[in-house]
């Protein structure tokens, strides 16, 4: 299992989404990470993706034009 990330700025109380399963459809995925990082305060939003999903994952940063990177191996580096 690989554990991607992104990072998003825009309005929300929650600062942290972690999608255990990656969602089959975009608007899903908007759904989920749309909670992550509101009001100003920035917001991560942590995938786990299965080899399988990696097709669906290409197919969001596609169409939302964003790129959505592997998680670095230190965290901390995301504080």
């Amino acid at each position: 299992m690989i554990v991607y990330m992104i990072v998003k700025h825009s309005r929300a109380l929650v600062s942290l989404v972690i999608n255990y399963d990656l969602p089959n459809n975009r608007e899903l995925y908007i759904h989920r990470i749309g909670r992550s990082g509101r009001f100003g305060r920035k917001g991560v939003a942590i995938n786990f993706v299965k080899s399988d999903d990696i097709k669906i994952l290409r197919d969001i940063e596609q169409y939302y034009s964003t790129q959505i990177d592997e998680m670095p191996m230190n965290v901390a580096d995301l504080i």
